[in-house]
């Protein structure tokens, strides 16, 4: 089970919102969806994005992932000290 947590930093700059959290394992956002894509890239540690059909690694090495509106996905920190960042248009 995911351990729901909020941003440690939040920015709104013109139509864009940028969340930043920091997480340790078993921390992030449980399975959820809505009406706008975003992306998700991790800076320090590791998360799992699991989604409808793929389970994603993501590291600070890998390229962030748009997940697209309407799908469902979930974000799970693996290692402590995680911090990953969510961006979308406001």
């Amino acid at each position: 089970m995911i351990r729901t947590i909020a941003p440690k930093h939040a920015f709104v700059l013109d139509a864009t919102v940028l969340n930043v959290f920091h997480a340790d394992k078993g921390d992030g956002l449980p399975r959820h969806s809505h009406t706008y894509a975003h992306i998700v890239m991790c800076n320090a540690g590791a998360i799992v994005i699991r989604k409808e059909h793929k389970t994603l690694h993501l590291t600070k090495n890998v390229q962030p992932v748009n997940l697209v509106a309407d799908e469902w996905h979930e974000i799970e920190a693996v290692d402590d000290g995680t911090v990953f960042v969510n961006i979308f248009a406001a």
